[in-house]
């Protein structure tokens, strides 16, 4: 569930992991990993490469499902442990905030929602995108917001090849 590597140049900044990827031990090892790729343009041989790419999510554990799907990350979780984390990836270009709850921790000023947030992308700076969850499950917010596609994705994959580029090691 979690993937760091002191030279990592993407930070990927989740939720918590849900049943099949706290079964496989691997992040984003689901249709919501194949999507998060997809929107960012590259390989999974790159996605995994923690020199590359960090992926710390909220939580390392399974919340159990609640009504509307799985529950938030516990928060004891990244009380515990998230800041020490960060502070060990020093090199980190580009962080992707994915979902409402790594939204609350990085982006403490956000808008009211997480549809607002996504949309106003632009106000926090190149360094951090903030996203929806890439799950299947939010394939309606997908169709109802077509900006997302139009506008965000094609900056977000020109922020993450750039962030990547390794010509400049």
């Amino acid at each position: 569930m979690l993937q760091v590597g002191a030279h990592a140049k993407i930070l990927v900044a989740g939720q918590a992991p849900g049943r099949r990827v706290h079964e496989s031990g691997v992040p984003f090892d689901d249709p919501s990993g194949n999507r998060l790729r997809e929107w960012l343009g590259i390989s999974r041989d790159v996605f995994y490469d923690p020199e590359k790419i960090a992926i710390l999510p909220m939580g390392f554990c399974y919340p159990g499902t609640g009504k509307s799907g799985d529950l938030p990350p516990r928060p004891e979780c990244a009380k515990a442990w998230r800041q020490q984390l960060l502070q060990s990836l020093g090199q980190i270009e580009l962080t992707l905030v994915i979902g409402q709850y790594a939204q609350r921790w990085h982006l403490p000023n956000t808008h009211k929602n997480l549809t607002e947030t996504v949309r106003a992308w632009r106000d926090y700076g190149p360094e951090i995108i903030p996203l929806p969850h890439p799950s299947p499950r939010n394939n309606i917010w997908l169709k109802r917001n077509p900006w997302f596609s139009e506008s965000l994705l094609p900056d977000l994959r020109k922020a993450a090849h750039k962030a990547l580029d390794t010509s400049r090691d």
